[in-house]
């Protein structure tokens, strides 16, 4: 694996009673298992086409062979409409913008093998990181209903926005489900960690951190004196927003904050395949616990028929 997950600062044992309690935790963690039954079942019987993505290579084919033809017109700009919905981002809706730009699709696939093989390995749910996700989601959803994505990374600002609409679009039902909030670090931490130390303890934080020591243009001897900082001199932007991401898990586990850490060395193809797999398995298994269905969306249905309506004069 390439990702690496941690929920030790989210447990109440290390960050205190804001934490989940470990029982309510390991309760939770065994109702994780028809859920991992029924992702094994439905992969075994193709009944979730998803599942059967990461194995895939016949589509990859024609997928590149459509990218090469929009780019060799020497456009500079390429538009997609008709948004394939939240579980869509390895099928060719998801993949042919990525193989548009240059991106190794085939690796994205085999990244988000790896986030599944947990699964079909009938391991135990302790052992499964979308298992462990959901179950502290779920456990801690009921005094923290707010889950902030606070990612380390640029380029994984649009990751944090579609995390937005599957856990929300996902869960959103009957009453249930948490709040997705998009955050991107070090911009966000200025603007919104105030209101997460000091305002309303209603939210669990889930921060995306990448190896980036090291990184990136160096800090002149004279931009760290101007700065005030000449320490900072040799140092790279990559030093600074790793020191950043650093620091603020550390600030808001010593504020008492339930952390979720994950951590990737780089961020490339394999990694982001991975990601996107892990959160969309982690967002099924949390609607098991739930009790909601995951892939349908009636609200938003309803106010596309209204918008039909409307926009056909009926109304």
């Amino acid at each position: 694996m390439r990702l690496k997950h941690s929920i030790e600062f989210a447990r109440a044992d290390r960050v205190g009673p804001h934490g989940a309690a470990p029982e309510a935790l390991a309760e939770a963690l065994k109702r994780t298992e028809p859920a991992l039954a029924w992702l094994r079942e439905r992969h075994a019987d193709g009944g979730l086409p998803l599942l059967q993505l990461p194995a895939r290579h016949d589509d990859l084919v024609s997928i590149k062979a459509a990218a090469r033809r929009l780019t060799a017109t020497g456009a500079t700009d390429i538009v997609f409409l008709g948004v394939g919905g939240r579980y869509s981002v390895l099928t060719n809706v998801g993949l042919l913008p990525a193989a548009a730009v240059g991106l190794d699709i085939t690796a994205i696939r085999g990244g988000a093998g790896v986030a599944l093989a947990p699964v079909l390995a009938s391991r135990p749910p302790a052992e499964v990181p979308a298992a462990v996700g959901a179950a502290l989601a779920v456990t801690l959803g009921a005094g923290k209903p707010m889950s902030v994505m606070l990612a380390y990374a640029d380029r994984l600002e649009r990751f944090t926005r579609w995390y937005v609409q599957l856990w929300a679009e996902s869960l959103g039902k009957d009453g249930k489900g948490t709040t997705p909030i998009a955050a991107l670090g070090p911009v966000d931490q200025h603007s919104q960690l105030q209101l997460y130390l000091a305002g309303p303890r209603d939210k669990l934080f889930n921060v995306i951190t990448v190896g980036a020591a090291g990184r990136g243009p160096r800090i002149t001897d004279d931009l760290a004196r101007l700065a005030g900082e000449p320490d900072f001199a040799g140092k790279t932007i990559g030093d600074l927003v790793a020191a950043q991401g650093r620091a603020t898990i550390e600030t808001l586990v010593k504020n008492g904050c339930p952390v979720r850490s994950i951590f990737t060395e780089a961020l490339d193809e394999a990694s982001l395949g991975e990601l996107l797999m892990h959160f969309m398995l982690e967002t099924i298994i949390a609607a098991h616990l739930l009790g909601v269905d995951p892939f349908d969306q009636p609200a938003v249905e309803e106010g596309k028929v209204l918008a039909k309506k409307y926009l056909a004069g009926g109304g």
